[in-house]
C-alpha cells in the first residue's frame, strides 16, 4: 500500500518547528529516521494531514556530556552512538544496546527520540533508559520540562507529550565505577522485535539498584528499589540471591496471566542478573 495524501514541510530550527505545531489544526506527525513511521504510514494506520521532517534540526543531532550527565538529542541516531560519535558515559552500556538494536541500516537512520516517542514496548531504549534512570527533556511554546522515562512512557505506542510539544533530548546518568549492568533480549530471530527484554543496573556498594522487565504489553515492568528481587539486599554476590518467585509474583500482581510467559520474562531477567555479575563483556541477544 501507499500512504494517504499529506503535506510535507521541513522546519528550519527547533522555534519554527515549536510554532508551526502550535499554530496547526489537523493532525500532524514529526518525521526523524522513519524506521516506525514510515511502515505506518504505508500500511496506513496514521493519515496525518501534515508531517514535519526534524532531520534537519541542528539541535537535536548534538550530543554533550553536562557534569555527569550525557545529553543526546533526539535524532542522534542508534549508529552514531554504536560507533562511538557521541560520548559514552554508561561504561559501554549504551553502545552495547545501540549495536543490538535491529540491522545495521534501521540503526543507521533510526533515532533514539524516534523510538522512545513510537513507545513500542519491544523497542530496546524504552527498556534500557528507564534501567539507566535516564529522563527526557521535552520543548513546548512554553518552556521546557523533564521527566524520567517510566513517566514519559505511560502505556503501549504512548507518551505524554502534549499537543504542541516534542522530545528534544534524552539525558542519561553517569554509571558509577563498581556498577552492574546487565542487559538481555529474547527473540524468535537475530534483529527481530524481542519477546521478553530484562535489564538491570546494580550497585553492590551502595546495596541499591534498578530492574526492569520489558517487552511487556505496557510500560515496562520497573523495579526502582530492586533489593525485593534479591531477598532483601543488594551485595556483592547479589546473581546468588536472585529470586525468581519475587518475579514472577511481580508480573502476575502486574496482569501477566500466563505462567508460560512469566517464565520467559523471569528467565531472561535471571541471564541479564547473571550478566550483571560477570567482569566481561556478554551476548545482549539470544534468538529462540
Amino acid at each position: 500500500m501507499k500512504p494517504a495524501p499529506f503535506a510535507y514541510e521541513r522546519p528550519r530550527d527547533l522555534a519554527t518547528l515549536l510554532a508551526r505545531l502550535a499554530e496547526v489544526t489537523g493532525s500532524v506527525k514529526l518525521i526523524a529516521g522513519g524506521q516506525s513511521l514510515g511502515p505506518m504510514l504505508n500500511l496506513r494506520l496514521v493519515e496525518p494531514d501534515l508531517i514535519l521532517d526534524i532531520t534537519g534540526l541542528p539541535d537535536l543531532r548534538q550530543a554533550a556530556v553536562e557534569g555527569g550527565t550525557l545529553v543526546l538529542g533526539a535524532c542522534v541516531t542508534h549508529a552514531d552512538i554504536e560507533d562511538g560519535r557521541v560520548p559514552d558515559v554508561t561504561g559501554g552500556a549504551l553502545r552495547r544496546v545501540a549495536a543490538a538494536i535491529a540491522y545495521r541500516p534501521v540503526r543507521n537512520r533510526g533515532t533514539v527520540g524516534g523510538s522512545l516517542v513510537h513507545a513500542d514496548p519491544a523497542a530496546d531504549w524504552v527498556t534500557a533508559l528507564t534501567a539507566l534512570g535516564a529522563e527526557v527533556e521535552i520543548a513546548g511554546r512554553t518552556g521546557r520540562r523533564r521527566l524520567p522515562v517510566e513517566r514519559f512512557v505511560t502505556g503501549a505506542l504512548e507518551v505524554a507529550l502534549e499537543r504542541g510539544e516534542v522530545l528534544v533530548a534524552v539525558r542519561v546518568p553517569a554509571r558509577p565505577k563498581g556498577t552492574a549492568w546487565g542487559y538481555v533480549k529474547h527473540c524468535a530471530k537475530i534483529g527481530e522485535f524481542a519477546h521478553a527484554i530484562g535489564a538491570v543496573r546494580l550497585d553492590p556498594a551502595a546495596g541499591c539498584g534498578r530492574a526492569v522487565i520489558g517487552a511487556v504489553e505496557g510500560p515496562p515492568l520497573l523495579f526502582a528499589d530492586a533489593r525485593p528481587l534479591f531477598g532483601g539486599r543488594i551485595g556483592p554476590d547479589f546473581a546468588r540471591h536472585f529470586d525468581p518467585v519475587a518475579a514472577d509474583s511481580a508480573l502476575a500482581a502486574a496482569g501477566m496471566a500466563d505462567p508460560v510467559e512469566r517464565h520467559v520474562h523471569v528467565t531472561v531477567l535471571a541471564r541479564a542478573v547473571a550478566q550483571a555479575a560477570r567482569p566481561i563483556p556478554m551476548p545482549l541477544t539470544e534468538a529462540a
